[in-house]
């Protein structure tokens, strides 16, 4: 599996009318359709995400979040800008604030964050499906270490990543966050409410 046709599953994902649960389900069968060369090979494109470690999506996040985003979460929260399609997906590396035009956050503006439930915009089981349909496929545990070894050898010269690329600023900061990120900063204004 190249990017393309990561890319392209992403996409039919993205078109089943089923929810974010059944989108998971239906993706984890696809996978499971295939051979397990490709199933790791799915697993190591999900480095896309790594497209996304910039500040200026983490800062991104956090604003949509409220104003705290933790590691975990700006993780989750890149594996469900994946979600979003390439073509979002790419947008929003290049300039976060693009994100204000996608439906998915649209439809979280004006809403009180506690009322997101499933539209909370993360998707941490997207990183783990291709482990689970590997297990689905051969039988083998979820922890067993031959998906995780055929990952990692997939993997081989990939360097990681370890801070996010760019200059770190604070959208706390409402002068600079209005200035990089307008449209999320005047949508999704930082308040105690929950």
């Amino acid at each position: 599996m190249d990017v393309d046709s990561f890319w392209k599953l992403i996409e039919e994902c993205r078109g089943q009318e089923c929810g974010r649960a059944g989108r998971l389900a239906w993706l984890r069968g696809e996978l499971a359709r295939r051979p397990v060369e490709e199933i790791a090979a799915f697993q190591v494109c999900d480095r896309r995400c790594q497209e996304g470690f910039t500040w200026d999506l983490w800062c991104a996040a956090e604003r949509i979040f409220g104003g705290w985003c933790s590691d975990d979460g700006f993780c989750y929260f890149r594996l469900w800008a994946v979600g979003l399609g390439r073509t979002t997906f790419a947008r929003a590396v290049r300039d976060p604030d693009t994100l204000a035009e996608a439906p998915e956050v649209q439809s979280l503006m004006g809403r009180p964050r506690r009322s997101w439930g499933d539209d909370w915009p993360e998707w941490e089981q997207l990183d783990y499906v291709a482990a689970t349909a590997h297990e689905q496929v051969t039988g083998a545990p979820y922890d067993n270490r031959v998906f995780y070894e055929a990952v990692a050898a997939l993997r081989i010269g990939d360097e990681m990543v370890r801070d996010p690329r760019g200059e770190h600023w604070d959208m706390r900061d409402e002068r600079e966050a209005t200035y990089k990120l307008p449209r999320l900063s005047s949508a999704f204004p930082i308040t105690t409410q929950p």
